[in-house]
């Protein structure tokens, strides 16, 4: 499975993709960062964000988006321009048909490091470790995207277990009503 991790944000939003599966090691596809000048109108810093989101996923073809869900902040331009963000991921998802998940900031922390309140440099370390990264990434928002995919991986692997285990488990029930 591959998946593309998306820490939003509308002066930079880091963009990772990783791919595994069942028994296998988690393999860094790609990962960077989409910078937008502070002096362009929202509208615009959007529209780019979104040209660049599409071409990541025409260029990588994933099979989910993992984006880091929004949370309230003291600084409400902030988090304004995180939101407006957020949605451009989630469209381009959506138009493509592929599965998008919101993952909070605590359970991406918890997945990677173990522990919900690590710091970004343990999460960013973390994630040079899962990837066997010569170099860290940088800067801290393309580490958070790589480690909101690794996030997403390993749940949706866990998820898409328990959603079998219940679809076997509804087949069995029904072939003994019968």
């Amino acid at each position: 499975m591959r998946v593309l991790g998306v820490d939003p944000g509308l002066t930079r939003c880091g963009i990772g993709v990783v791919e595994g599966g069942s028994g296998r090691q988690v393999r860094l596809v790609a990962v960077g960062v989409v910078r937008t000048p502070a002096a362009e109108p929202t509208a615009q810093r959007l529209l780019y964000l979104q040209t660049e989101l599409d071409s990541w996923l025409d260029r990588f073809l994933p099979d989910a988006v993992a984006v880091e869900q929004v949370f309230a902040d003291v600084n409400v331009a902030s988090v304004m321009g995180t939101a407006q963000a957020s949605a451009v991921p989630m469209l381009a998802a959506a138009r493509r048909g592929l599965p998008v998940t919101l993952h909070t900031p605590t359970s991406v922390k918890a997945a990677v490091t173990g522990s919900g309140r690590a710091g970004k440099a343990q999460v960013t370390a973390m994630v040079t470790r899962i990837l066997r990264m010569e170099t860290a990434p940088r800067p801290a928002d393309a580490a958070d995207a790589l480690a909101l995919a690794i996030c997403h991986l390993w749940q949706g692997a866990a998820v898409g277990r328990l959603e079998e285990a219940a679809r076997l488990e509804q087949a069995r029930l029904k072939a003994v009503a019968r």
